[in-house]
């Protein structure tokens, strides 16, 4: 079922979960969007997924579409189970442990270089989102 109440990204801050979109909400949320990562200087990425490999993945569909250099995982774990990624660009370093009763889906936050700016946090964005459209 699509979420038809999610019009801005102010929408998804009332969310624990990310909601299914249709594309013109993807659309208009990917805009808004670009015009905060636009100003941004680096950025951090949470990725609440089912599996270790899931969002793994989904961070690798982001570094392609974003065209930012690869991250490494540092860590990880050993267990299987539901996981919350941590990535961010600016130390390349990618940490991942498992972590029950979390919602499912990608957080991003735009940070800045000066202290001045207040570093903004959007979504949860649905894992899928941020795969190349063709």
């Amino acid at each position: 079922m699509i979420n038809a109440e999610i019009n801005s990204l102010n929408d998804l801050r009332k969310i624990r979960s990310a909601p299914m979109l249709d594309i013109n909400q993807e659309k208009r949320l990917l805009k808004e969007l670009s015009s905060y990562m636009d100003d941004a200087d680096w950025f951090t990425v949470g990725i609440m997924a089912p599996s270790c490999m899931h969002a793994i993945f989904v961070l690798k569909e982001m570094e392609s579409l974003f065209s930012w250099s690869p991250m490494k995982v540092a860590t990880k774990p050993q267990e299987d189970g539901p996981v919350f990624l941590k990535a961010n660009q600016n130390t390349g370093d990618v940490h991942i442990r498992v972590e029950y009763g979390l919602g499912e889906g990608v957080l991003l936050s735009c940070q800045y270089n000066k202290d001045q700016k207040i570093a903004n946090t959007f979504g949860p964005f649905p894992l899928n989102i941020f795969k190349a459209k063709n």
